[in-house]
C-alpha cells in the first residue's frame, strides 16, 4: 500500500525533503519526498479539496496499521464545505465507528473526531 499523499511544501530551513526528523518515528515519507506524520491527527489545511477523497482512506489505513483508533481530522471552520466532504467520506468507510465534533480544546467545529472500529466489520 502506498502511503498517503501530501502536498508539496518547501522543506524546513536546513532540511531537505528526503530527511525524516528524528522525532517523527510515526511519519511516512511519500513518493514525493514529503513527510506526513501518522499520529492520529491529520491537518487538511495544506491539502487541496480534490486530494481529500484519496487521502482520508489512505490515512485511516496507515493509522490502523499502527493501532491508532482515535483520529482528529482538522478541516477548519470556514463555510463547512470541507467538513461536509470529510464527513461524507468518513460516513461511507466501514472502518469508521463514530464521527463527532471536537470539543473547544481540540478545534470545536473546525475538527472532526473519529473513532475507528478495532475489528473491521464484515459485509453480510
Amino acid at each position: 500500500m502506498k502511503p498517503p499523499r501530501a502536498p508539496h511544501p518547501q522543506p524546513a530551513p536546513g532540511r531537505t525533503t528526503d530527511e525524516r526528523p528524528e522525532d517523527e518515528d510515526d511519519a511516512e515519507l511519500t513518493e514525493d519526498g514529503v513527510v506526513l506524520p501518522i499520529n492520529g491527527t491529520l491537518d487538511l489545511h495544506t491539502f487541496r479539496p480534490d486530494e481529500v477523497r484519496e487521502l482520508l482512506p489512505d490515512y485511516i489505513s496507515e493509522c490502523l496499521a499502527r493501532q491508532i483508533h482515535e483520529l482528529r481530522i482538522i478541516h477548519g471552520k470556514g463555510r463547512g464545505i470541507l467538513r461536509a466532504h470529510v464527513r461524507k467520506i468518513l460516513g461511507r468507510d466501514p472502518r469508521v465507528e463514530s464521527i463527532r465534533n471536537a470539543d473547544e480544546s481540540a478545534g470545536s467545529f473546525g475538527a472532526t473526531l473519529v473513532t475507528l472500529h478495532r475489528e473491521i466489520p464484515r459485509s453480510e
